[in-house]
């Protein structure tokens, strides 16, 4: 996906962007793994990188349905997304680089890469909240809702592991 300048975004538009950023989280979880010495963070990671998978098929499904002649999609003002979007628009949590796993270059810490993940669910979860409530569609609403949900519980889980790192 490439920058876009406009002031707005049609829903597909926005999910589209919400696509890139679960792709992006699932190549950072599976980058994450790959270099963790840990195996049951290894473990975690791999957990995370197949849930934020599934979140792209979830926000393609959706996109698809909003996409059809019968499916309503309003415009998106750009300053409706709270959290890290910026201008010009990228995807923006858990992209910034050509491959958002390049963060992990240069052998971070196991502190530091569950530092990087929650505070990158974090934004997920803000990004998410203001797209929650563009969508239309109840049944969108719902998804959108339980994906948050999964985002939280990642950032708990990625808590605690944390907590455990330093123990």
């Amino acid at each position: 996906m490439g920058c876009r300048m406009a002031e707005e975004l049609n829903a597909c538009e926005v999910l589209d962007i919400a696509e890139t950023m679960e792709r992006n989280a699932a190549r950072f979880y599976r980058k994450a793994a790959g270099v963790c010495d840990d195996s049951k963070l290894c473990k975690l990671f791999v957990e995370l990188a197949q849930w934020e998978k599934r979140h792209v098929q979830m926000f393609a499904e959706m996109r698809d349905r909003l996409s059809k002649p019968s499916g309503k999609s309003g415009r998106f003002a750009l300053e409706q997304v709270k959290g890290s979007v910026a201008e010009p628009l990228t995807p923006p949590v858990f992209g910034g680089a050509d491959d958002p796993a390049d963060e992990l270059a240069g052998n971070p810490t196991k502190s530091d890469v569950l530092k990087m993940a929650i505070r990158k669910e974090e934004d997920t979860i803000a990004y998410y909240t203001g797209l929650r409530e563009f969508v239309p569609g109840q049944n969108n609403t719902q998804v959108i809702q339980g994906i948050i949900e999964e985002e939280r519980r990642h950032v708990r889980l990625l808590a605690q592991s944390l907590e455990q790192a330093y123990e």
